[in-house]
């Protein structure tokens, strides 16, 4: 039985002065725009900067990109950076990692800080704006993180558990929430941790929460898959495919692509000759559907816990 998509959030008017009155007065730090894949969160961000720096009579306004794979220098259309979007408008934690290089959670929470410091200091008004919502979480609600690093051989052995075991082993050594208990790839992130901090001593992070305005992109399920097949299609006749050889040719890993996800599992896996390019087209519009998909399910996650999100249909190209 084909279940119904559970109902989109009712959409608000969103009153960018009231917004920017409670930042002058200190009642927020930032504003948060965030959103599944496709949703227009990029432009509505920027739009949203111009008019703020329209009240400021001054160009106060400046975006945080939270976006898991656009730090990566050279992968740019895969992640769809579109920085001629951005116009006059600074932007922050874009391409400020080679492709290939490790890179994670605590790596981005530290930059952020960095980032957000320097701006409170200059009196810049913070917009972030992106899809991942574990950074988007990390930096708003302040997470402990610890700066373990991978282990590969741990990693593979965990991999071959089914996840029960899994939640046995991490209940043992300590608790967890139900996102965890419920994916296996943190399960085994959470393990590895545990394993490590039992025999090393570890740096944490321990930065403040901040006092955030979220708004959030809307669209309807069948509007965003097909702003997805449209889009891919758009990517793939503009270089792709051009970009992930490219990579390639300049030392990166094809294992390291293929983690990435996405656009470049699938592409990687296509110029590898693993798969042809309708099968490569067919499996990475999918993958694409389903990641949107848990995205606005973490999102709607994110509510459940608490955070209030303002969802607003941004305004047709």
């Amino acid at each position: 039985m084909k279940c119904n998509p559970a109902p989109l959030p009712e959409p608000e008017i969103i009153d960018v002065e009231a917004i920017f009155r409670d930042w002058k007065a200190g009642r927020i730090e930032m504003v948060v725009v965030l959103g599944p894949t496709a949703s227009g969160k990029t432009r509505y961000a920027v739009d949203l900067c111009r008019q703020f720096n329209a009240l400021a009579g001054e160009s106060v306004a400046e975006i945080i990109s939270a976006d898991s794979r656009q730090v990566y220098r050279g992968m740019d259309i895969g992640t769809g950076k579109d920085l001629e979007e951005y116009g006059e408008i600074p932007y922050h934690m874009i391409d400020i990692a080679d492709a290939g290089e490790r890179y994670d959670l605590y790596s981005y929470q530290a930059d952020f800080e960095k980032v957000f410091s320097e701006m409170s200091t200059r009196g810049a008004l913070p917009v972030v704006c992106g899809g991942t919502g574990l950074y988007i979480q990390a930096v708003t609600s302040a997470y402990e993180l610890s700066s373990v690093p991978p282990n590969p051989e741990l990693r593979a052995e965990l991999e071959e558990a089914d996840i029960e075991e899994l939640r046995e082993a991490l209940l043992e050594r300590r608790d967890a929430d139900r996102e965890t208990l419920l994916s296996k790839r943190r399960l085994i992130r959470a393990l590895e941790i545990a394993f490590y901090e039992a025999e090393h001593p570890v740096e944490k992070t321990s930065y403040r929460a901040k006092n955030a305005y979220f708004i959030g992109t809307l669209v309807t399920v069948e509007e965003r898959n097909a702003r997805i097949d449209a889009r891919l299609r758009e990517r793939l006749e503009n270089g792709l495919i051009e970009e992930v050889k490219g990579l390639l040719e300049s030392g990166v890993r094809p294992e390291s692509l293929i983690n990435y996800g996405l656009e470049y599992k699938f592409v990687t896996q296509h110029v590898l000759g693993v798969i042809d390019f309708d099968t490569m087209f067919t499996l990475l519009s999918t993958a694409i559907h389903q990641f949107a998909k848990r995205q606005m399910t973490f999102f709607r996650g994110m509510e459940a816990k608490g955070t209030i999100i303002h969802w607003t249909v941004p305004p047709a190209k």
